[in-house]
């Protein structure tokens, strides 16, 4: 395979790894309703990490790290699992599921940011613009929400936060896959991180595991879907693509977010989508294919390829 064609497979793997994570805001909303939101997200992320240390048991890639890869690890764990996780789980229990998704939809433009600073990724003028038009789409969204930096509750500063940790802890995932299985890296990250977060919850939700058990239905199956499907795999895909694309590259199609999130908040919580929105959504893929470096890519080739025409011809 290509690595044109083999970069096109993972730009449509990202894709539906946002649609599950567009949908993953509405479940880990209606868990958190439900379930003690720290204590479940500790367990979600612990069932995630156990189907994660399987697959890489199978496939026979568990390894010893040495200490740098330790440090990149743990760095990325505290920051993307534990860190993440809970200010998205606090965060939920104060604000919206759309408020949310829409907020995580600013991980783009921090990682790019982080990333030009850490891993001296270079911008290019057009990547930088695909970063204006995905923010711009998202920032029409928000508008539409009625939200603005002056009016956010505690909710959406909580997602803020968690929406920054993420993308720092991009930067180390991308340093520590450089010598780590990207699937590997991501099941020890979800073990080690959920039991952080379950030591976490023993002091915020004493009684938050008698609270779990003494539920029961349909919520647990939310609760599968959202761990397996949505932590274990959607990290399993994405993590894979930070490695192959770089940090900044991967985390544009984050972009993708908002509206999935709108699309099942519609679907499954009744709220309406407007035009507004949607003229968002398109300036969101034109910011993708721009901010991604495939139009960079395609320009190049062009370029090149007239060149060796002209060559050709004065030959």
């Amino acid at each position: 395979m290509s690595n044109e064609s083999s970069n096109v497979f993972t730009y449509i793997l990202l894709v539906m790894v946002m649609v599950i994570w567009g949908m993953n805001v509405v479940f880990i909303k209606m868990l958190v309703q439900v379930f003690p939101a720290i204590t479940m997200t500790s367990f979600r992320v612990f069932l995630a990490g156990v189907v994660a240390i399987t697959v890489c048991v199978l496939i026979k890639q568990l390894r010893k790290f040495s200490k740098v890869e330790w440090k990149y690890i743990l760095i990325a764990t505290i920051f993307g699992v534990t860190g993440h996780h809970f200010f998205l789980a606090w965060g939920l229990t104060m604000t919206t599921a759309s408020n949310a998704a829409l907020i995580l939809a600013l991980l783009p433009l921090t990682t790019s940011i982080l990333a030009s600073f850490m891993l001296k990724d270079r911008l290019t003028k057009l990547r930088v613009t695909g970063i204006v038009f995905a923010f711009f789409g998202v920032a029409s969204i928000i508008l539409q929400s009625g939200e603005s930096l002056t009016t956010m509750n505690s909710g959406d500063i909580s997602i803020f936060i968690a929406m920054f940790v993420q993308a720092v802890s991009f930067i180390y995932i991308k340093k520590g896959t450089n010598t780590i299985d990207s699937r590997v890296m991501t099941a020890v990250m979800l073990v080690v991180g959920s039991s952080f977060l379950f030591v976490i919850s023993l002091y915020i939700e004493p009684t938050g595991t008698q609270q779990m058990l003494a539920q029961a239905g349909w919520i647990w199956g939310i609760f599968l879907v959202s761990s397996i499907v949505a932590t274990a795999l959607g990290h399993f895909l994405f993590n894979a693509a930070i490695h192959r694309l770089g940090a900044g590259q991967t985390a544009v199609f984050n972009n993708f977010v908002p509206f999935f999130g709108l699309v099942f908040s519609a679907l499954w919580l009744g709220e309406q989508i407007t035009l507004l929105q949607l003229t968002g959504f398109v300036f969101i893929v034109m910011g993708v294919l721009l901010g991604t470096g495939f139009i960079d890519e395609y320009v190049t080739r062009r370029v090149l390829k007239k060149r060796d025409v002209q060559k050709v011809r004065v030959g």
